[in-house]
């Protein structure tokens, strides 16, 4: 019986996988171009990266990303909306080419998926009211702690509390879920990106919170599946023009209001 139902399972799997019609299959650059569109996905809920404007369309500073690389490709964007802990499993089920979705690297993420070169970065911050005291992990005892699940600062205040437990970790599936708790008094810090007192500040009360710590720096890249050399390797040269011709930064300035930092090469 036991080998009947493991015969069965497999045989479901494979019929399901076979059943699945929007996988994106695209193995090269020309897999996409005759396909005739480039799938990417996006997470629409951490501005100024990606967001939705008036009119509820994508925009933000990955979705142009995206959209510049449809253009050298000469194929549309269909974009795929996910969260932070849904950004590998869109690669390993291969729904999409590509994730760009602040998507940081990571020895641990390129043991399942590969990246371009770094594109943008950004410095992961602790941010609080401004009438709170913290300047370390420390001043975190006792404190909820609010973060973005799957993100880079998810794991490192999460192995800060492990060795501090006094502080509470709350995690949150998407950005503008943790900024409202922070708005409204869930949580008494946050992690998050050093754009996040930006978007604080256009809520009620918002100039209450600054900056407290820097947690680390991280770089973004693109993810690809993993072996997908051809595309790695076009994006990485797609992105060395971008870099070079001013592209990237003036991208930066209108959605960061600052310039890249120094982005470094692998």
């Amino acid at each position: 019986m036991r080998t009947f139902l493991r015969g069965a399972g497999v045989l479901l799997v494979l019929a399901l996988s076979a059943l699945m019609p929007s996988i994106a299959s695209a193995q090269s650059v020309e897999d996409i171009i005759s396909r005739g569109k480039l799938v990417v996905a996006i997470d629409t809920t951490t501005p100024p990266y990606g967001f939705l404007d008036a009119n509820l369309k994508p925009t933000g500073f990955d979705i142009e990303v995206a959209n510049k690389m449809g253009e050298a490709l000469g194929v549309p964007v269909e974009f795929v909306t996910v969260t932070s802990p849904g950004r590998i499993p869109a690669l390993l089920t291969k729904q999409v080419d590509a994730v760009i979705s602040i998507f940081s690297i990571t020895p641990a993420r390129a043991i399942q998926i590969d990246y371009s070169i770094p594109y943008a970065g950004q410095s992961a911050v602790v941010i609080a009211p401004k009438s709170t005291s913290i300047k370390g992990v420390a001043d975190l005892l006792g404190k909820k702690v609010g973060l973005t699940r799957g993100t880079g600062e998810d794991g490192l205040l999460t192995k800060a509390a492990e060795t501090n437990p006094g502080i509470e970790i709350l995690r949150f599936d998407d950005y503008s879920s943790l900024l409202q708790a922070m708005v409204s008094g869930q949580i008494d810090a946050m992690g998050g990106g050093d754009y996040g007192e930006i978007y604080l500040k256009k809520a009620q009360n918002g100039d209450a919170f600054e900056q407290k710590y820097v947690l680390k720096t991280f770089y973004f890249g693109i993810g690809v599946a993993k072996g997908n050399d051809n595309l790695r390797q076009w994006i990485n040269t797609w992105l060395f023009t971008m870099k070079t011709d001013g592209t990237l930064d003036a991208l930066s300035m209108k959605y960061r209001n600052q310039p890249l930092p120094v982005l470094p090469v692998f």
